[in-house]
């Protein structure tokens, strides 16, 4: 059985990390750099730095930091926000990340992930979906989720996987920062419908809820940021619960 992940996620906005709830109020939560040397020495599988504002602001990811960043690190090194083209993708793996995450540029043009896909390899694109329920419908949302599409979760999930991409990481906006736990059925349902990694987001309180995201959910990894930020959970702990749960980890 392949290794379950655990992946610290980095959400930066003017150069610090920061973090929300339900994607808004966002508090500082450190400096990217340390952070990210930490989580690498405490034994995370992965990082994921998302630069929140980047889409929305319109400019490119901080290609300082990015290089900064893995510069620290020996872990692989996901990086997002404000890429829309093969350019772009090439500058960021140029100066230190191993995969690139892709979201509204994606759903604005799926030919996009493709063409990724193509000339990286599907390991290296991972296509985020944000997500949240509408009457009773999984509706994806962009720009941080500020601007809701016609697309649905299920139906879209299958088109990035059919279109090349060799990850989805999904966020259930409506679980995000309330650490109530993941949306472990909408996870589940991904899982079964495509056959790439799924990376689950958005809602981790406690222990337990990683352990019900990879037993419920199904899940090939966890991403959480504020229990990591705050140390309310350590790395290494959750990773020895995660063990005695019969979930295989890398220790």
């Amino acid at each position: 059985m392949l290794a379950k992940r655990i992946i610290p996620c980095l959400d930066i906005k003017n150069g610090r990390t920061v973090k929300g709830v339900n994607f808004v109020d966002l508090r500082d939560a450190g400096d990217p750099v340390e952070l990210a040397k930490i989580y690498s020495d405490e034994g995370a599988d992965e990082l994921v730095f998302l630069d929140i504002s980047a889409t929305e602001e319109r400019r490119k990811t901080l290609i300082n930091m990015v290089r900064s960043v893995a510069e620290k690190i020996n872990i692989p090194f996901t990086v997002g926000g404000g890429i829309s083209s093969v350019e772009d993708v090439e500058i960021l793996l140029n100066n230190g990340a191993d995969k690139v995450s892709i979201n509204s540029s994606a759903v604005k043009n799926p030919q996009l992930i493709n063409d990724l896909a193509q000339k990286f390899g599907s390991q290296c694109v991972v296509v985020a979906i944000d997500a949240k329920q509408i009457d009773g419908q999984w509706i994806v949302h962009l720009v941080g989720g500020k601007v809701p599409t016609a697309l649905n979760l299920f139906d879209w999930a299958v088109e990035v996987a059919q279109r090349g991409a060799g990850e989805i990481l999904f966020t259930s906006m409506d679980n995000d920062g309330t650490k109530n736990g993941f949306a472990n059925e909408a996870l589940a349902r991904l899982s079964e419908l495509v056959n790439i990694p799924i990376i689950a987001s958005g809602g981790a309180g406690n222990i337990q809820h990683f352990v019900d995201s990879f037993t419920q959910g199904k899940a090939d990894a966890a991403l959480a940021a504020s229990v990591f930020h705050f140390k309310e959970i350590e790395i290494k702990t959750l990773k020895k619960e995660l063990k005695n749960n019969n979930i295989e980890v890398r220790i």
